[in-house]
């Protein structure tokens, strides 16, 4: 089962006890995914276009429990008023009556998600997005999410408006707000290993790039000394260099700070640094 599925089925399960808050995620379902209809008998008929069944008995368990609506009955035209009523024409964003309040906001966003809401696997990328056909819609859906401190865009895709969160934390946040607390702690846990093999990642290239780079200045270093050996002499250099040179020759891998410590006297890093340098600086003179 895909993460995103798993959030759904999580929301699908959860029911508020207040009644205005079901009404609330009710309006997102019909508002987003929901149609009406009439059947051949002339009864008034709504329903879900959802291709998860979760969905699809949340959205009939809402009617039952805020307008005594049962599956596979018609309603009576009283109940097909009061209902059009209460949620709304399917070609306008929810009433902002029905979501003033922060519960019921929660709600709604949890209906929304169940229409038309997905989310990419987060062990691959972090993206959470809300497909709409019309940008009202969108741009009302944007401005709920941002009611909780959550930067939420929107972006045409061909012909739909898409409200999209590209930030784990972001994402963390909306699936806290629409209470998906399972899946929370599961993203979180992701998250956590994801970022701990990142930065051990990142610590490993560090240090192997700072171990190939003290090998390559070793070579050169090497390179450097023998060229003089051979075509000038060690024995020609100042005490100093030659006892760098010497030492260097005789411990090709050891760092800079260890070489200065073989050197009578000893000498710290910068100083082994300098004459390496000034071996460096007669070799390429003596191959011009």
């Amino acid at each position: 089962m895909s993460f995103s599925r798993e959030v759904k089925e999580e929301l699908a399960r959860h029911v508020s006890p207040a009644r205005h808050c079901q009404i609330a995620e009710l309006a997102a379902l019909v508002n987003f995914c929901g149609q009406y209809g009439r059947d051949a008998q002339g009864g008034y008929t709504v329903g879900f276009q959802t291709e998860n069944a979760a969905v699809a008995r949340k959205g009939f368990t809402l009617l039952k429990k805020t307008f005594n609506i049962d599956t596979g009955v018609a309603m009576s035209e009283e109940q097909m008023r009061e209902l059009f009523q209460k949620v709304g024409d399917l070609e306008e964003p929810v009433s902002s009556l029905l979501i003033k309040n922060s519960c019921c906001q929660r709600a709604f966003l949890r209906g929304a998600f169940l229409s038309i809401g997905s989310m990419s696997d987060p062990q691959k990328s972090y993206h959470l997005e809300f497909v709409c056909t019309d940008e009202r819609k969108a741009r009302q859906l944007q401005g709920v999410i941002q009611g909780f401190g959550i930067d939420a865009r929107v972006i045409l895709r061909k012909k739909y408006y898409v409200v999209y969160l590209k930030e784990g934390e972001s994402i963390v946040d909306l699936l806290n707000v629409c209470e998906a607390h399972v899946a929370l702690m599961k993203l979180e846990n992701l998250r956590i290993i994801k970022d701990m093999r990142n930065s051990i990642n990142r610590r490993v290239n560090c240090e192997t790039a700072n171990i190939t780079k003290t090998v390559n200045a070793s070579a050169r270093q090497i390179e450097d000394i023998e060229y003089i050996r051979d075509h000038y002499g060690l024995e020609k250099l100042s005490s100093g260099l030659r006892q760098m040179a010497e030492v260097r020759l005789e411990y090709p891998d050891a760092p800079l700070k260890e070489l200065g410590e073989y050197l009578e006297p000893a000498v710290g890093k910068s100083g082994v640094n300098h004459r390496l340098r000034k071996l460096s600086e007669l070799a390429d003179r003596l191959r011009s």
